[in-house]
């Protein structure tokens, strides 16, 4: 699974990395990143529950 943030969308609420803080990271302005390349097992729960919680839906989640 493969995480991607639109950092033109993002507006740094923070609830990704509030759902998600193995997955999603702030920025030094509080930004959503993502850290790591590829979500696998246990990550993946983190990941899907992070991008759900975006107000601004700037997360998108691949296989």
């Amino acid at each position: 699974m493969k995480v991607s943030v639109d950092s033109g969308r993002c507006m740094g609420h923070g609830q990704c990395y509030t759902w998600g803080p193995d997955v999603y990271q702030p920025d030094d302005q509080g930004y959503c990143v993502v850290p790591v390349a590829e979500i696998t097992g246990d990550l993946a729960e983190q990941a899907i529950a992070g991008a759900e919680a975006c107000p601004e839906s700037a997360i998108t989640i691949s296989e």
